[in-house]
């Protein structure tokens, strides 16, 4: 009898393979399969060297197809290696500095294993709040030092019973080295308080909580990486309740639902909807409403699309089985404060928003909002980037040469740190302008710079001079500070993402961002490469009466953009869109005329804001972006015709006028065209005006990738329309992992910035 040739094979393997307890998969694996040798983690994803016959080498490899459930293999590649005699298989530690970059993985929702037992009235972990596992659980927010393990956690205060422990010590149980391990013998426990504090005695606090949002009341749940404010979805008055405790007027609430099924029956869930709902990652994913279906209106208001999201915790999952329908599961914060993570915190910032409150003594290291998820241009788009995602790694094209602190815009802010092949964007912080949110900026960079063991060298920032993000900047001790203009970060951001190291034709559209000559820019065309860029068009300027309080009065950008397009001479009919009294258009075109110095502003957005506000009647917005929503979603996406406009050359930039698109859309309203077919023509004529110049730059420059960033590109029929505007065979790249707006404007800042420190 002769033995099988034994073989070596090297396995790398990249993609989502760290900490979701990959490697002792692969163990097990290799353990069914008959193979010797070892597994490890790298710097790119994880290295496998196996030895076998060449039978159960091909059964191992076939098994690593269908990974665990927490993980996604991007890529695979196997080759050849001398044969070992080893002695079984093993985890063995990684190469010097990879555990340090890997130490800390992103939170992971609960998965289908343990959700099981939840449910099982004879498993010990029945109706358990903290049940986990190795392939899911929290992780980044319980994170409290490195290297991560329980030790260095805000579970280490919990010992666990032996039952536990077995679990955690024993490789061939899903348990295995999970950190956050517990049960309800030796793990956290919830409590339930009233609003002042008073501690309610009750049997079972999730089914407390639950009878509370069915009765109306609003409830504060302390979750995965900070509060929830949650109410009955279905209750107009309960929903208005929490608006007007909450300060929050029309800006749409998330809303959490038990499973798919209850999904669909409240929205179009297409597949990738679908795919994105049931990711690790848990977002919340924004789909179109189902019209006159259950969710009070209240949630929504006005806007056809609602943020869904199912459970990521146990205790989610818990809460909407006793709830039996869907709830309202929003940050609970007032208007745009940091979200609440503290009991003491959230039981005197929320004293006058909740009734109850669902509380649990396992601290929360670090704050993370829930992720958002946009289906633009079909596919899944990353517009909010916080639990789930964060800490994760981005890999980027060229190694930093000297770690970099990219600290971020002022709206949507995250900041980025950049090392080695790495750039890491820290969790989404929100709005700067709040004391509390750039106190929790500042804790959260210096957590994050700890956890990476980064110590930045260059520090970069947005040209603005105001923003909160630049002035940190110019605090910070380091001695080399690079300002990156705004919308060359955006362009940078989106070519790092799909590893573009040369140069593109970069379209870079949002509200408003710095620009080098000290006007607001928006609408911005380039070439760019990480180092520079040479702008190829930008959008003829708007005044901003009164300056930013325009951006909240959209009428009188309206005002603006009508009486530039008329000469003055603003037609009768158009003085009654604006939806304010006659006195006040009239002083407001008066100062327009007058020899005032007004903020002019390219932005693409503020056109949005200037055409809705102007065709909808809509004065006022309440939230940031609410009429340029608005407006995207009036539009009638079977309309194909366009409005004119033309190219007027200003040196070696382009001006996109559109005051022939103002003329002929207040021309079809009077002839009584529809509102969604102007809507619709107005994102067409911003799509060829966009095609045409790339046209102008491919004929000039010759065929370059092209990019789009920017908040506008959170909007997918303008996404889908500038795509099919370019020329044959040319493809847009967007944003997909890393949020379009200034959500992701980080990242481009830390490229652009390692460039210039190089020339």
């Amino acid at each position: 009898m002769t033995t099988a040739a034994r073989a070596g094979r090297r396995i790398r393997i990249s993609g989502t393979v760290q900490g979701v307890g990959f490697r002792p998969w692969v163990y097990r694996v290799a353990i069914d399969a008959g193979v010797t040798g070892r597994v490890r983690n790298d710097a790119r994803g994880v290295t496998i060297e196996a030895f076998g016959d060449d039978d159960a080498l091909a059964r191992f490899v076939r098994a690593l197809e269908t990974p665990p459930p927490a993980a996604a293999i991007e890529h695979v590649d196997l080759a050849p290696i001398d044969v070992e005699e080893t002695d079984g298989f093993h985890i063995v530690r990684s190469a010097p500095g990879v555990d340090r970059l890997v130490s800390i993985p992103p939170d992971l929702a609960v998965c289908d294993e343990c959700v099981a037992e939840i449910f099982d009235p004879a498993n010990r972990r029945y109706r358990y709040a903290f049940t986990n596992c190795t392939h899911c659980g929290p992780r980044f927010t319980i994170a409290a030092d490195i290297p991560y393990d329980r030790a260095t956690t805000t579970m280490a205060r919990f010992g666990m019973c032996p039952a536990c422990l077995r679990e955690y010590g024993d490789v061939h149980d899903r348990r295995f080295h999970a950190q956050p391990n517990a049960c309800p013998i030796c793990g956290p426990r919830l409590t339930l308080s009233a609003a002042g504090g008073v501690r309610m005695p009750v049997d079972d606090v999730v089914r407390a909580a639950a009878e509370a949002i069915r009765d109306g009341l609003v409830v504060a749940i302390k979750g995965v990486g900070g509060f929830h404010l949650a109410c009955d979805a279905t209750s107009e008055t309960a929903v208005r309740r929490l608006r007007e405790r909450k300060r929050r007027d029309e800006k749409p609430l998330a809303v959490m639902v038990a499973n798919l099924d209850a999904a669909s029956q409240l929205a179009a869930v297409d597949d990738e909807a679908r795919r994105w709902l049931t990711s690790p990652e848990r977002p919340i994913v924004l789909v179109a409403r189902t019209p006159r279906g259950p969710i009070a209106e209240s949630v929504a208001p006005r806007n056809r699309m609602l943020g869904l999201m199912l459970p990521y915790s146990p205790l989610h999952h818990l809460l909407l089985a006793d709830a039996g329908r869907p709830v309202v599961m929003t940050s609970a914060n007032l208007s745009d404060e940091p979200i609440a993570v503290d009991n003491d915190e959230a039981l005197e910032r929320l004293r006058d928003v909740a009734d109850l409150f669902v509380l649990h003594d396992r601290d929360i290291a670090s704050r993370a909002d829930d992720s958002v998820v946009a289906i633009v241009a079909g596919r899944g788009t990353v517009v909010r980037r916080s639990r789930g995602f964060v800490p994760r790694g981005v890999q980027v094209r060229r190694a930093f040469a000297r770690p970099v602190l990219a600290c971020g815009a002022l709206l949507k802010n995250t900041f980025c740190l950049g090392a080695g092949a790495t750039a890491w964007l820290g969790p989404h912080i929100g709005d700067l302008d709040h004391l509390s949110a750039y106190d929790a900026y500042v804790a959260a960079i210096a957590r994050m710079e700890r956890f990476l063991c980064v110590r930045p060298e260059i520090v970069a920032y947005d040209l603005h001079p105001d923003y909160s993000s630049t002035l940190y900047a110019k605090q910070r001790p380091e001695a080399v500070k690079i300002a990156v203009q705004h919308h060359h970060a955006h362009v940078a951001a989106v070519m790092a993402e799909h590893g573009i190291g040369g140069p593109a034709i970069g379209i870079a559209y949002d509200g408003a961002g710095y620009g080098t000559d000290g006007t607001i820019w928006g609408g911005e065309l380039m070439i760019a490469t990480p180092l520079s860029f040479r702008r190829l068009a930008t959008f003829r300027p708007l005044p901003l009466l009164g300056g930013d309080i325009a951006v909240h009065a959209p009428w009188r950008i309206a005002l603006a953009l009508v009486d530039d397009a008329f000469d003055g001479a603003v037609p009768d009919m158009v003085g009654s869109l604006f939806g304010v009294r006659p006195d006040d258009v009239d002083v407001m075109q008066r100062l327009l005329h007058r020899n005032v110095h007004w903020p002019l502003a390219r932005g693409v957005g503020r056109y949005f804001d200037a055409f809705g506000s102007l065709f909808l009647r809509e004065p006022k917005a309440s939230f940031e972006g609410q009429i340029a929503l608005a407006w995207n979603q009036a539009a009638d996406p079977r309309v194909t015709y366009r409005y004119g406009f033309t190219l007027d050359p200003r040196s070696d930039c382009i001006e996109i006028d559109l005051r022939t698109a103002v003329r002929e859309a207040v021309a079809d309203y009077t002839e009584g065209v529809s509102v969604a077919a102007i809507a619709a023509a107005f994102h067409n004529t911003i799509a060829e005006a966009t095609g045409a110049v790339v046209r102008r730059a491919i004929a000039d420059v010759g065929s370059l990738p092209i990019v789009a960033s920017g908040g506008c590109f959170q909007n997918g029929l303008l996404a889908e329309r500038v795509a099919s505007a370019l020329p044959a065979g040319r493809s847009l790249l967007l944003h997909r992992v890393i949020p379009p707006g200034d959500g992701g404007i980080a990242l481009g800042q830390a490229i652009v910035a390692d460039a210039i420190a190089r020339a």
